[in-house]
């Protein structure tokens, strides 16, 4: 029997999903079997802003970005429904033959897409939902976050070719990388990546823990890079302020793709569960991963062998705050001692990295970085 798809044989495809890079970058895999399935239809993206330059970064997986002006009960942008009404007399005059709802569990969400007067629809729906007419799977609740999207592609036919994220890298985001190696000093093959931030301040690790575990590292020969957004500049002092050891300050030095190759050539990351994690598991770079309030089940990466994820599990877990009203007890009951020994522990598995003497900015002469630079990790 034919498919969802093979039956719509859709030419003109939109999908919704306004969410940040993390989530983004989990939906890849989806958009991945969705353009194999639909290798010559016209697909476009409606997102945030910012999401240009994903767009830019998937030429094969999305054709244009449409950017949401937002609405009430979506928190990434101001909830503001003025401009919604006009969007979706605009969606309407593009007749796409396909609207997919790959933002979330449906509701408001649902309500909003399937008025774009699509040809058919698709996408989740919560239990106790209205019924839509289309393609409309239950929100799969228990499944990790990479397989809830790949369950709906699969339910319109389009069946997954792998479930990794992948993030690919461009000449120009070599050639940057390459400038940032030389403008700071950058050693990959004893490089650990310390990154604080994450847009939640409930997700976040204290700073002071995150200065520990990087001294702790630099005491071992490791060259420590500080990395984050420019908006997240003074997070990131800070930690360079509490740590005793020098440390590269790498945060607003990097682009999307500077900061994926920084991370490719890294020995490890250090990280909240944030948008950095799924990076390095798009890179396959191993990852030490702080996991505090979120959905671990949801949204931990699928290799637990190259990625530890360290999480407590309060009563109040997960969590829907913005910052924590109950004392931040799932962050503070994961000890720097563990995050210090599980970052040791990847980075012993690593035969390509190579410690200096401890406490040790700079050390390797020009030819043995560029050396170094020819390795690449494997997935």
């Amino acid at each position: 029997m034919n498919s969802f798809i093979d039956r719509l044989a859709p030419q003109r495809i939109v999908i919704f999903r306004a969410l940040q890079l993390g989530d983004m970058l989990c939906s890849v895999p989806a958009l991945r079997a969705l353009r194999r399935t639909a290798p010559h239809a016209h697909i476009a993206l409606i997102g945030l802003p910012w999401a240009q330059a994903f767009v830019d970064r998937y030429p094969a997986l999305i054709d244009e970005l449409i950017v949401f002006p937002g609405a009430t009960g979506f928190p990434e942008q101001r909830e503001d429904d003025s401009a919604l009404p006009a969007f979706i007399d605009a969606m309407r005059q593009r007749a796409f033959d396909l609207a997919i709802q790959l933002h979330g569990s449906g509701g408001i969400t649902n309500d909003i897409v399937c008025r774009f007067g699509a040809r058919a629809y698709a996408g989740f729906v919560q239990p106790g939902e209205i019924a839509h007419s289309g393609c409309f799977i239950e929100w799969p609740d228990m499944l990790p976050e990479p397989h809830r999207y790949l369950a709906l592609t699969n339910a319109m036919g389009a069946p997954r070719e792998s479930d990794a994220l992948s993030f690919d890298l461009t000449a120009q985001d070599e050639a940057d990388y390459v400038s940032l190696a030389a403008a700071h000093g950058i050693e990959a093959h004893r490089l650990v990546l310390i990154h604080p931030g994450a847009q939640l301040p409930s997700r976040r690790w204290p700073a002071a823990r995150f200065a520990q575990v990087a001294d702790a590292l630099a005491a071992d020969g490791w060259q420590i890079g500080v990395t984050g957004t420019a908006a997240e500049a003074e997070l990131t002092a800070t930690v360079l302020g509490l740590m005793a050891a020098p440390a590269l300050h790498l945060a607003g030095s990097t682009s999307l793709g500077s900061l994926a190759a920084l991370v490719d050539r890294a020995r490890l990351v250090v990280c909240n569960d944030t948008g950095m994690s799924h990076i390095a598991a798009a890179m396959r770079t191993p990852s030490v991963v702080v996991a505090s309030g979120s959905d671990t089940r949801r949204w931990a990466p699928l290799d637990r062998e190259r990625h530890r994820v360290l999480a407590d599990y309060p009563h109040c877990r997960p969590c829907a705050y913005r910052v924590c009203p109950y004392g931040h007890e799932c962050a503070l009951n994961i000890a720097v001692p563990d995050v210090v020994q599980a970052a040791r522990d990847m980075l012993a598995l690593d035969r390509n990295a190579n410690p200096a003497a401890p406490c040790t900015l700079h050390a390797a002469r020009a030819s043995d970085v560029s050396a170094h630079e020819e390795v690449r990790h494997v997935a």
